[in-house]
């Protein structure tokens, strides 16, 4: 039986307009930085630790808050919740283009993040219990596009808007996206809701403070010493939070994020796969940006068309991987992706030299390009593979968590990578000390496709797993479900 409203039928295209703008607005913030970075270390003054906190500010609290968003969802109503973080989103974008010193940014960047997290996982929920059944596995086939375009294009915008206005116009173009965004869904989307259970607020502490500690240890270990206090104090502090999350989700009655989900094999390899992709993949994005600028002197704009074949090749085989994945499985287009996105990183890392040419690197970036879209769509689909309905939105915000948490862990050991090699953000001292980095994003992509391969490899869809068990008594219309999608 479907689980769309018969009596408000929304045009498909609508549906998609609704929950994919904000989606791509808050996922095109992860990055959108990147080829600002070097502007931003001469007008602001901005040190290297800085400059990887204008990004990880962003991404630590969006993962943190992601399954805190999803229980306020379920409680209040998806589109509300949705709609709020739209709005926080558009005014921390405002208070980001108005900074005037690292610090102010980075805390604009934080409330950014909060705002993002009402976004990204509600979407996929609020469009899978928007459209018919049957359409649902092109849905998400589009919606990872769109996703791994906003990720994947955020440093060609924000190349572009640099160049073409200045750093402030990456944040000021937000606002007339959310004020035109929230109008929209309000009048297309239904307000769906969940189970309405007390939130884990000590859930979301101890998962929040506990990655903070662990990246903020990373962060600071080659400038402080790994061997100080201050490190050895944040690293234990964060595994020790950590290790209270998983005793304390254990235990608790409306736990954060359900750990027997992780019982079913497609759901958990799919949430390593998420992790690894974004470990490597983003922190060599990271240092690749800005090789292009500080090493070889190219403008804003000239460093984001170079990248071009790699950022614009999800938009094209996302969707494609999406609609194929249930027909010859998720397994074989992620394994497939992650090898093109290694191949490529150890590429770049075979022939990057101060004058390296663009056609030596050109078949590096059409690798990863392609090895991204291959990922994106069709890990979202084994996530969901085998999710009972009312399980839907917390494993999507579970996968967006760890996607994030691999973004500013990547970006984090990367550039830990390239300061212990003595790297500097200066022509002379950066390639020597890139090299190393970029290699270790190959050699995680790597090791992340053979996990890949302890993915289920069948094709038709099957019923839910015990690792979506109990299902309650019934599951509201538009409440987020979606059917499984075969893998």
């Amino acid at each position: 039986m479907s689980l769309i409203p018969t009596a408000r039928r929304v045009p498909f295209a609508l549906v998609l307009l609704a929950t994919g703008i904000p989606m791509f607005m808050a996922t095109l913030d992860n990055l959108v930085m990147t080829n600002a970075l070097p502007v931003l270390h001469e007008d602001l003054g901005a040190s290297v630790e800085q400059l990887q906190w204008f990004i990880n500010a962003y991404t630590l609290v969006f993962a943190s808050l992601i399954l805190f968003a999803v229980a306020l969802g379920d409680r209040f109503g998806r589109r509300t919740v949705f709609a709020v973080g739209i709005g926080v989103f558009t005014v921390a974008s405002a208070a980001a283009a108005l900074s005037t010193d690292p610090a102010q940014l980075i805390v604009a960047r934080a409330i950014q993040g909060l705002g993002g997290a009402g976004i990204m996982p509600l979407s996929l929920s609020l469009l899978a219990g928007s459209v018919e059944p049957r359409r649902r596995p092109l849905a998400i086939g589009v919606w990872g596009g769109i996703a791994g375009l906003g990720v994947a294009a955020g440093p060609l915008i924000g190349g572009a808007v640099v160049e073409g206005w200045n750093w402030q116009g990456i944040f000021w173009i937000n606002v007339p996206v959310g004020l035109v965004a929230i109008p929209l869904l309000l009048a297309v989307l239904p307000n769906a809701f969940g189970a309405r259970v007390r939130a884990d607020v000590v859930g979301v502490l101890l998962a929040g403070l506990g990655v903070l500690g662990i990246v903020f240890g990373i962060v600071r270990g080659n400038p402080v010493g790994w061997d100080s206090a201050e490190v050895i104090g944040a690293l234990a502090a964060g595994a020790v939070l950590l290790a209270g999350f998983v005793v304390w989700e254990l235990r608790h009655p409306s736990p954060l994020l359900p750990l027997r989900l992780f019982r079913d094999r497609s759901f958990a390899v799919a949430n390593l796969v998420g992790f690894g992709f974004s470990f490597g993949m983003f922190g060599a994005v990271f240092i690749l940006i800005q090789f292009l600028q500080i090493v070889q002197g190219h403008t804003p704009l000239e460093a984001a068309l170079m990248t071009t074949p790699w950022t614009m090749a999800p938009m094209i085989v996302a969707p494609l991987s999406g609609v194929v994945a249930g027909r010859i499985g998720t397994r074989t287009l992620i394994v497939a992706g992650l090898l093109f996105q290694a191949f490529g990183l150890f590429w770049v890392a075979a022939t990057m030299s101060a004058h390296v040419p663009y056609t030596t690197l050109l078949p590096a970036f059409i690798a990863a390009g392609i090895g991204m879209g291959l990922v994106f769509a069709p890990s979202s689909t084994a996530v969901l593979a085998h999710i009972a309905p009312h399980d839907t939105a917390k494993a999507s915000g579970t996968n967006s968590t760890l996607r994030e948490i691999g973004v500013a862990l990547g970006i984090a050991v990367l550039t830990a990578v390239f300061t212990g090699a003595g790297g500097q953000l200066t022509p002379t001292g950066y390639v020597d000390a890139a090299i190393p980095a970029v290699f270790v994003g190959g050699a995680v992509l790597l090791a992340t496709a053979i996990v890949a391969l302890f993915l289920p490899a069948g094709r038709a869809a099957a019923a839910p797993t015990r690792a979506s068990e109990p299902a309650p008594a019934a599951v509201e219309p538009g409440s987020g479900a979606v059917e499984p999608v075969g893998v």
